[in-house]
C-alpha cells in the first residue's frame, strides 16, 4: 500500500506550505496537489482523485475573487466535491471554530474537523484516521457537536447553502457576485435571500449584517 495521497487547499501559501511540511514529515502521507480557491480545489480533486482533501473553509470561490474573508469558497468546494463523489474523505482544517460552521459542514458530509490551533501530531493523526474510515474532530469541535441539541441560535435553522449565502450577504456581496461564486442564477439567490429573511424573521437587509455580527459570523 502506498502513501496517503492528500490534496491540500488553503489560500495562504505560507500556511499551506507549513501544513505540507508537517504532513510530509510522516512517511505515510504525501501531498499530491494543492489549491488556493474553492474552484481550484474541486478541479484538482477531479483531476488527481486524492485519498483525502484537507481544506480550509475561509478562501475565495475562485482565485483572485474579492471574497477572501468569506467561508463561501470552502463550503462551495465541499458541496461540489461531495456531489462529485459522496464517498470523498474531506477533512476541514480551519480557524472557523464557532457555531454554526462545524455542525453545518459535518452535516454536509465531511469526515473530520480540526482547528488550526491543533498540534502537528494531531493533524497527522486525523489524516491517518480519516483515511482508515474513521471520523476525527478536535476536542473543542466535539464539545460543540455534543452541545448542539441545546443551541437555540436562530442561525441553526439555515441549511448549509443558506448559511453560505447568508454570510456572503452579510459580508456585503451583491446577488450577482454571490450567484457567480456559487454557480447559481441570480433568481435562485433572490429566492434563498427571501427564505433566509423569513426563517430568521428579518425585514431589512441591514438586519442580516447585525445578526451575523452578533453571532460572530463576520468581523465587526
Amino acid at each position: 500500500m502506498g502513501p496517503i495521497r492528500v490534496l491540500l487547499a488553503d489560500d495562504h501559501p505560507v500556511v499551506r506550505d507549513g501544513f505540507q511540511r508537517i504532513l510530509e514529515s510522516d512517511e505515510r502521507i504525501r501531498i499530491i496537489a494543492s489549491a488556493s480557491s474553492g474552484h481550484e480545489a474541486f478541479e484538482q480533486f477531479r483531476a488527481e482523485k486524492p485519498d483525502i482533501v484537507v481544506l480550509d473553509l475561509t478562501m475565495p470561490s475562485q482565485a483572485g475573487a474579492p471574497e477572501s474573508s468569506s467561508i463561501s469558497g470552502g463550503m462551495e468546494a465541499i458541496r461540489r466535491i461531495l456531489a462529485q463523489d459522496s464517498r470523498a474523505r474531506v477533512l476541514v482544517l480551519s480557524s472557523c471554530e464557532t457555531r454554526p460552521y462545524p455542525s453545518q459542514v459535518i452535516g454536509a458530509g465531511v469526515k473530520g474537523y480540526l482547528t488550526k490551533r491543533c498540534a502537528p501530531a494531531e493533524l497527522i493523526e486525523a489524516v491517518v484516521k480519516v483515511h482508515s474510515g474513521e471520523r476525527y474532530f478536535s476536542p473543542s469541535i466535539q464539545d460543540q457537536l455534543d452541545d448542539s441539541a441545546t443551541d437555540s441560535s436562530p442561525v441553526n435553522q439555515l441549511s448549509s447553502r443558506e448559511l453560505q449565502i447568508f454570510v456572503m450577504l452579510a459580508d456585503g456581496h451583491s446577488v450577482a457576485q454571490i450567484a457567480e461564486a456559487v454557480f447559481l442564477s441570480p433568481k435562485t439567490i433572490h429566492a434563498h435571500r427571501s427564505n433566509i429573511k423569513r426563517k430568521l424573521d428579518l425585514k431589512a437587509n441591514g438586519e442580516i449584517v447585525h445578526l451575523a455580527m452578533r453571532h460572530g459570523l463576520i468581523d465587526p
